[in-house]
């Protein structure tokens, strides 16, 4: 079952395909470690957390990031806004995501 209305400080979030179909999670200066996290999200917020190995991110999820480590790769995210200093590959190969990455 999906987590809905969650919100996690200050902790080290470690595992494969992480959060998937959550709805209105909310992570706050958080670590998050591991391949394809926080994808089928909605209503998806990161407030200055941290990515580690974290490859795939926010496949069609709804989100609000604001990242404030590299993060390996980035795949369709369907709206928001994604804040990141660094990301080695973004992907859009679906016609729906319309997210805004911002890389400063």
């Amino acid at each position: 079952m999906a987590q809905q209305n969650v919100t996690v400080f200050d902790s080290v979030i470690k595992g494969e395909y992480l959060g998937w179909y959550s709805e209105n999670l909310r992570l706050v200066r958080c670590k998050i470690i591991g391949t394809q996290p926080l994808c089928y999200a909605q209503g998806l917020v990161l407030e200055n957390c941290t990515m580690q190995d974290t490859d795939l991110c926010f496949e069609k999820s709804s989100v609000q990031a604001v990242i404030t480590t590299p993060v390996l790769s980035i795949k369709n995210p369907l709206n928001g806004c994604i804040s990141v200093p660094a990301v080695e590959q973004v992907i859009f190969d679906d016609s729906e995501a319309k997210c805004q990455i911002i890389i400063a």
